[in-house]
């Protein structure tokens, strides 16, 4: 017993008040056994009944406490065994504050990252609109987020960004949004056809949904065109720019076989000729 214990005792590491013996890493070893055995089955436990997309946020908020615990853990084992971790900590303030300046951003994007899974601001299969950009979400992490875009690339977007900017969530409430386009028609037409060609239009799109149905706005009497927008209701806003243009054509080409113009601009140019004595 007493060989054990001078064993234990044997001094590894006796620099300045820094003491390191094989009794402290036996014991911090053996805690960090511990935790991570109490982490593991703690983790288990608590996701046994929950659904795929719980677990996987409730996967991602653990892995950063995870490693905040083992930090907690290592400095309290390691005060408990004698060790003078104040004078390390002390010795290593001037790399701890150069470490913090550099990562402040990196820490932003984790408390954030935190925030948005904790309360769901954003999940994955959202649309969102940030930054002038528009994606469907494929992944919330920890640090950053990923999106789709409409033209099939992806967005990487710091989570620090959700919090910092004005984030526009197409479908939180519902998967189905209002859209709109403009149309403009020559003064002197018929506003009750149009009214009537651009209802048939819309109902004839597989992707708008008859429920709510479509309205059509007279807004406004334009320099050169009476104002319209056509209001629908689809389920999949992500592809909104197709719906968009597919009604674009059916308009331009069903005007055309009523004989309704869409005008544009036209300025009068008069030229004088001055004559100079």
């Amino acid at each position: 017993m007493e060989y054990i214990n001078s064993f234990l005792d044997y001094i590894l590491i006796n620099r300045d008040e820094v003491k390191v013996t094989v009794r402290a890493v036996v014991v911090l070893i053996s805690v960090l056994i511990a935790t991570h055995l109490f982490l593991r089955y703690s983790r288990i436990i608590v996701t046994r009944n929950l659904e795929d997309e719980g677990k996987a946020r409730f996967k991602t908020v653990f892995t950063f406490l995870k490693y905040f615990i083992f930090s907690i853990v290592i400095i309290t084992s390691l005060d408990a065994t004698g060790v003078q971790i104040t004078a390390i900590l002390a010795a290593s303030t001037a790399l701890f504050v150069g470490l913090g300046l550099g990562m402040q951003k990196l820490f932003q994007d984790i408390i954030s990252g935190i925030f948005i899974l904790i309360d769901r601001t954003i999940t994955v299969n959202d649309i969102i609109q940030i930054s002038g950009k528009i994606g469907k979400i494929t992944k919330v992490g920890l640090r950053t987020t990923k999106a789709v875009t409409q033209d099939e690339k992806i967005l990487v977007i710091p989570n620090h960004k959700f919090l910092s900017e004005i984030l526009y969530n197409w479908t939180q409430n519902d998967v189905m949004t209002r859209e709109s386009i403009d149309i403009g028609v020559a003064y002197g037409t018929d506003v009750d056809l149009v009214k009537a060609l651009l209802l048939g239009i819309v109902m004839q799109e597989p992707a708008i949904l008859n429920e709510p149905k479509p309205t059509v706005f007279f807004t406004d009497f334009g320099d050169s065109a009476l104002k319209f927008k056509l209001h629908f209701y689809i389920g999949d806003s992500f592809h909104l720019p197709e719906v968009q243009s597919k009604l674009r054509y059916k308009v331009y080409k069903t005007f055309n076989e009523n004989n309704i113009s869409i005008p544009f601009p036209q300025r009068d140019v008069h030229v004088y000729n001055s004559k100079i004595e």
